[in-house]
């Protein structure tokens, strides 16, 4: 049997075998399979997240065969996928239809059904997570069940299988609400440290969507801010984008962190040539190619999410750690802004979020750079992504969510003899 690796290569599962489910009866029988075995079943995707989540223990299904649209509605501004659709055909097959989802993350290689399970979200807007974005879901349960959840048929399970790590079911089938295609504008510029500090408010209030990134040891800072606009998309040009975002965010960036690994030292030199170097650009497109960039440099995350009103105060002190550790950060440092949302789960759950993201590229070791900032987060209030690196376990996870035993409850219900759990699952779920 073929070994399982994600994305990441942190980590490699056997599963005892490997199913292609074509229709939800497919997913039943599975799901029957592995009751009858006393073994587990997981469908991981493209296995994107950067912790195991989605690792197959036992039966692994594989997604390619519950792909693409299954219905669109314009009168009720919904569109429904099969699970194992990844993001990137989804946008595709809305901008055909002349739709868009509202809101997405930076990377569009996930399934739907993985990029809703960890918590995938944008910054600012109405709603930044897809979770959030969800109208209904169909899932296999493990009891064998297919169950349909919205807002008002089993409201229960639509409260906390939204954002359901994997662990309540095996989703088939998800309903997004949509919005007609739209032109987004992307405005990138410069800043230094104090200004966009003081203005960092300022910027993400008064902008649809907002966003910078941290050159650590210097006092650079890249900001952008994406609006909606009225006017026809005007994007890069082919060798502009191709020298923006192929040429020199991946292939010169891959170069300079292999010098960098080379010679550590030198890194602090680097970031400030890189910040010197940023120039303003502004161009438009339709939302998906704004939101989205290729992503070839493989790295490590973590991403914290901390309350609105701290998230400033967490990354000053994060930088004064970093200047004191001797640590040398090769990649920029993430701030994104949430609204509050209402899924049980989520990490914007009843509360406005800063979400601060970590890099490390694959080849430098992550450990003490990451733990020592997790301390930070953890001491402001922060909740990790579920699908990012972390060290959570349930027992400290549980007091930073008020609807813990709303979803715990719930997952005892839908799966109550841990068909979807793994190695992972019972570290930040227990047992």
């Amino acid at each position: 049997m073929t070994d399982w690796r994600n994305w990441s290569g942190l980590t490699t599962t056997s599963p005892t075998e490997v199913l292609h489910p074509a229709s939800a009866a497919d997913v039943v029988a599975a799901v029957e399979r592995a009751r009858e075995t006393r073994t587990t079943v997981k469908m991981p995707g493209t296995g994107h997240s950067f912790t195991g989540i989605a690792a197959p223990e036992g039966i692994m299904l594989a997604p390619d065969a519950l792909s693409g649209l299954v219905a669109v509605d314009k009168d009720a501004m919904t569109v429904t996928a099969r699970a194992g659709t990844p993001l990137h055909v989804l946008n595709a097959a809305l901008e055909s239809h002349d739709l868009s989802l509202h809101n997405m993350g930076d990377i569009a290689e996930q399934t739907i059904a993985g990029a809703t399970s960890t918590g995938t979200h944008g910054t600012g807007g109405a709603v930044a997570s897809l979770s959030a974005q969800i109208a209904g879901l169909d899932l296999v349960t493990g009891t064998g069940e297919v169950l349909h959840a919205d807002a008002s048929e089993n409201p229960d399970v639509f409260a906390v299988a939204r954002l359901g790590l994997g662990a309540l079911g095996v989703l088939t089938a998800i309903t997004f609400k949509v919005e007609p295609m739209f032109t987004l504008e992307a405005h990138e510029f410069p800043m230094l440290w104090d200004e966009a500090i003081e203005r960092f408010d300022e910027l993400a209030n008064e902008n649809h969507h907002a966003e910078m990134y941290w050159f650590p040891h210097t006092d650079r800072i890249l900001a952008k801010e994406n609006n909606r606009v009225l006017e026809s998309p005007e994007p890069l040009g082919a060798f502009r984008g191709w020298l923006d975002d192929d040429f020199l965010s991946n292939t010169a960036f891959g170069l300079v962190n292999r010098i960098g690994n080379l010679r550590p030292s030198l890194i602090p030199k680097i970031n400030d040539l890189s910040g010197r170097l940023l120039s303003e650009r502004t161009y438009s497109d339709v939302p998906h190619k704004v939101f989205t960039s290729p992503r070839k440099v493989v790295f490590r995350e973590m991403e914290y999410a901390v309350p609105r009103e701290v998230g400033l105060s967490a990354l000053a002190e994060v930088r004064r750690w970093i200047d004191a550790s001797g640590i040398a950060v090769s990649f920029p440092i993430e701030v994104r802004t949430t609204p509050a949302d209402d899924i049980a789960l989520s990490t914007s759950s009843g509360r406005e979020s800063m979400y601060l993201a970590f890099h490390m590229n694959a080849q430098t070791d992550h450990t003490a750079y990451f733990a020592g900032v997790e301390d930070i987060l953890r001491a402001h209030g922060g909740r990790p992504h579920w699908g990012k690196l972390n060290t959570r376990t349930a027992a400290d996870l549980e007091p930073a969510y008020p609807r813990w035993a709303e979803f715990q409850a719930v997952r005892d219900r839908l799966d109550p003899d841990r068909l979807f759990s793994n190695a992972y699952l019972r570290r930040v779920l227990g047992e």
